[in-house]
């Protein structure tokens, strides 16, 4: 993040740093050569009005270009060139409406495409400053003529300068020192990161080996425990099958006690019939006797 930061400061003083030089050497050329500034033949040229609305408007930056051939120029192009407005000498950029050829001497007449009549003096070969590239940048016009100001060179272009400069100096500075400075071993953020990650695995691994042990004791108890509950299940089944076996010697004793007492009650029973049937059989003489009896004493 900070090496990103760091270049992107760079550049950005850099860019600082070339736009300066670039308007420095406009103004500085363009006070040099008449107020026209020229950059390896191209003109960058401030709109002063609007007499070319709508193509362009007052305080618009448009870019010219030297003309090796007078000749070549034709109706419709756009030119700028020196003429005479309100008795000074000015810079104009307007449309060529037509080509005049008097004794081999070409002017040409010119018409702003905002003014309803042509310009009152044509525009001869040597007032000629250059031809619009069709190129334009809106507004920027009005910030070259402040940059042309002292105020503006000042603040936009004396300034960045002096704190790029002052960054550049500052970097050398710190180089220095960085080179006097005893040499220590220097680990970059690459080594940092892998010694993070061997320790992080190395930790990891650790972990896996205390789990794995940890592993290898539940299973160690796991069978442990199997086996003890293996010889209790297998101990309950034979305290049950001891207990059914005893279960069923106590059904047979009881078994055969039942028996034995069925035997004794139905002998009880045989017994109380006989007596019965004796009873009965007194019982019956009884009657026949006191029947008898009774017969005896009406027959007297």
């Amino acid at each position: 993040m900070k090496k990103a930061l760091k270049i992107t400061v760079n550049i950005f003083a850099w860019i600082v740093l070339i736009i300066a030089l670039l308007i420095t050497i406009i103004v500085f050329s363009s006070d040099k050569n008449n107020g026209v500034a020229n950059l390896f033949g191209y003109i960058p040229m401030t709109v002063e009005s609007d007499s070319m609305v709508p193509t362009f408007n007052k305080g618009d930056l448009i870019i010219c270009k030297d003309i090796d051939d007078v000749n070549a120029l034709k109706e419709g192009d756009v030119i700028t060139f020196w003429t005479i407005i309100d008795g000074k000498r000015v810079k104009n950029t307007h449309r060529i409406v037509g080509v005049n050829d008097t004794d081999g001497a070409r002017s040409f007449v010119t018409r702003g495409d905002n003014n309803p009549i042509d310009d009152t003096l044509p525009a001869y070969a040597s007032d000629i400053i250059g031809k619009w590239t069709e190129t334009k940048i809106a507004k920027l016009g009005n910030a070259m003529n402040f940059l042309r100001t002292k105020k503006g060179f000042f603040i936009c272009i004396l300034i960045p300068m002096a704190i790029f400069f002052l960054l550049e100096l500052y970097k050398f500075i710190i180089a220095l020192i960085e080179v006097k400075r005893p040499e220590t071993p220097e680990i970059d953020e690459e080594e940092i990161k892998r010694r993070a990650i061997e320790e992080y695995l190395a930790s990891k691994g650790e972990t896996a080996e205390a789990a794995e042990a940890v592993k290898d004791k539940a299973e160690k108890t796991a069978e442990t425990v199997s086996e003890k509950a293996e010889k209790a299940v297998e101990t309950a089944a034979e305290k049950v099958e001891e207990t059914a076996e005893k279960a069923e010697e106590t059904v047979e004793a009881a078994a055969e006690k039942v028996e034995e007492t069925a035997e004794k009650a139905a002998e009880a029973v045989e017994e109380a019939a006989e007596k019965t049937e004796e009873t009965a059989e007194k019982a019956e003489e009884a009657v026949e006797k006191a029947a008898e009896e009774a017969v005896g004493d009406s027959a007297e």
